[in-house]
């Protein structure tokens, strides 16, 4: 049985629809940079979606080539996640989608060393014929957050993070979003297939706890 982080780890992917309060050890993602709407079509975004998942079925699929990656063990690639902000907004203004900043990614297994990681972007260039230089090795420590699971549209995000802002508070913490500390989101649906109302991504924020007076 493949090992699936989704079910083993589901305080991390699985909240539940009210929120609470988690602490996320360092993970490694493969990641893309880049900006502008989500939506477009042939935008930078959804081009940034295929690089990712070209590196993550090379690693995936190492087993069966020469390249033997030490301590693998057969996982069920994890979800697409993305890290959010807008250069002069606090928080997300979800009406002007173009001036979005983001980093696309999707979490390595911690088996995956930085060489295992650029031996995957030669192989994945040499075979699929494709450029991949704009794929990264990001280590990311997240910390203290607030998380919930949002169950809808993206657009109807605000309700569910102005619920989560509430909770910090009366748990005596506030939110500490910074150009090191982002709106993150996880897509455990997959929105070509699934409809609006029925998507299922998790929101985190980063928090950190209410000095006092």
């Amino acid at each position: 049985m493949a090992f699936d982080y989704k079910k083993e780890y589901k305080e991390f992917y699985m909240p539940k629809g009210t929120p609470s309060i988690v602490t996320i050890p360092k993970m490694n993602y493969i990641a893309v940079c880049g900006s502008g709407n989500p939506n477009d079509e042939d935008g930078e975004y959804k081009q940034s979606i295929g690089l990712l998942y070209g590196i993550a079925f090379t690693i995936k699929m190492s087993k069966k080539g020469d390249h033997k990656i030490d301590g693998y063990f057969d996982y069920v690639v994890p979800p697409l996640e993305g890290f959010w902000w807008q250069n002069g907004v606090s928080g997300i203004d979800y009406a002007n989608k173009d001036s979005f900043q983001w980093i696309s990614v999707i979490r390595l297994p911690d088996f995956v060393t930085s060489e295992d990681f650029d031996w995957a972007i030669r192989e994945a260039t040499a075979k699929k014929k494709q450029d991949f230089s704009k794929v990264e090795f990001f280590a990311y420590d997240e910390g203290l957050c607030v998380q919930c699971m949002h169950i809808g549209a993206y657009d109807d995000e605000p309700a569910t993070i102005d619920a989560m802002h509430m909770f910090m508070e009366e748990q005596g913490y506030v939110l500490d979003i910074t150009e090191k500390r982002m709106h993150h989101e996880i897509y455990l649906s997959d929105a070509r297939r699934v409809a609006p109302e029925k998507l299922k991504t998790v929101i985190r924020h980063p928090i950190r706890k209410r000095k006092e007076a």
